[in-house]
């Protein structure tokens, strides 16, 4: 099975083993809904929970899970990663892409000068993620993604051209 991360778990709230998670997710509705299974990837084992609650609070994710109700049995999972099974993934509009497709592809600037690999995208505080560049010396970079840096997206080919101004890489 494949999985795929969709958030992380930052801390617990309270006693009755609620978890604060860091949603990577633009359907938490759908993925933390109860009764749904979702796996906690901890120390190189995924395992398999069963949501019990969840809600919204001061911009995270708080959720609990049927077999751990208690601060004592979810407190070894912080820092934890929280997936789906791949499969559960759902289609995106034309010109969206999961973080996890982004990863890998070659990049290019306009000219067609392969500038390195995409190697991770970043959340930040601001508008928009950071994807990071691992250039041609080995050295990173990160690049905005909007459009003013991200011109072209071509998964088929496993590109992406990125506008390189001045002082960008």
């Amino acid at each position: 099975m494949s999985y795929i991360a969709i958030g992380k778990a930052v801390n617990t709230h309270g006693l009755k083993g609620e978890i604060k998670i860091q949603s990577w997710s633009d359907f938490d509705d759908d993925r933390y809904q109860i009764g749904n299974t979702l796996w906690l990837w901890h120390n190189g084992i995924y395992t398999a929970v069963k949501v019990a609650s969840y809600r919204h609070h001061k911009g995270f994710v708080l959720a609990s899970f049927e077999q751990y109700q208690d601060i004592n049995l979810i407190e070894k999972f912080k820092g934890c990663l929280i997936c789906i099974e791949e499969k559960a993934r759902k289609p995106l509009p034309k010109g969206i892409y999961y973080r996890t497709d982004m990863i890998g592809l070659r990049a290019e600037d306009e000219a067609g000068h392969i500038l390195g690999t995409i190697i991770d995208v970043e959340e930040t505080n601001g508008a928009q993620h950071n994807l990071r560049l691992k250039k041609e010396n080995g050295k990173t970079c990160l690049i905005p993604n909007i459009p003013q840096f991200i011109r072209q997206i071509d998964m088929e080919a496993g590109r992406i051209v990125i506008a390189v101004v001045n002082g960008l890489l």
